[in-house]
């Protein structure tokens, strides 16, 4: 069973920057997408970002497109998603989460709560 945990986030300025971490405890399969999530107070959970295990293919949502970073670290078994020029509007509890494709996931991390002050 793969675990997925999550780090990074935390309070800050709007136009500043986070990155978060999602370790994995175990190679996931090959054809598996990393994802990541988030979830603002009463809201639906929303697609941020995924790729695949090779890095080679990414997407995004609209909103965080040209400020989101997502990328893999293979050999570490770890996902970033790196923000710039965070808004308020970002603030959510971010989860890590591996599926079959992108914006599908069957595998969820605990989460991590990103606060960005106006």
């Amino acid at each position: 069973q793969v675990q997925l945990v999550e780090s990074g986030g935390g309070l800050v300025q709007a136009g500043g920057s986070l990155r978060l971490s999602c370790a994995a405890s175990a190679r996931t399969f090959s054809s598996y997408a990393m994802n990541w999530f988030r979830q603002a107070p009463g809201k639906q959970r929303e697609f941020v970002a995924a790729i695949t295990w090779s890095g080679s293919s990414t997407n995004y949502t609209d909103s965080v497109k040209g400020r989101f970073t997502i990328s893999i670290d293979n050999a570490k078994n770890t996902v970033y998603l790196q923000m710039n020029s965070l808004k308020p509007e970002d603030t959510a509890v971010y989860y890590c989460a591996a599926g079959p494709r992108f914006k599908i996931a069957d595998r969820w991390g605990q989460g991590t709560q990103v606060t960005v002050s106006s």
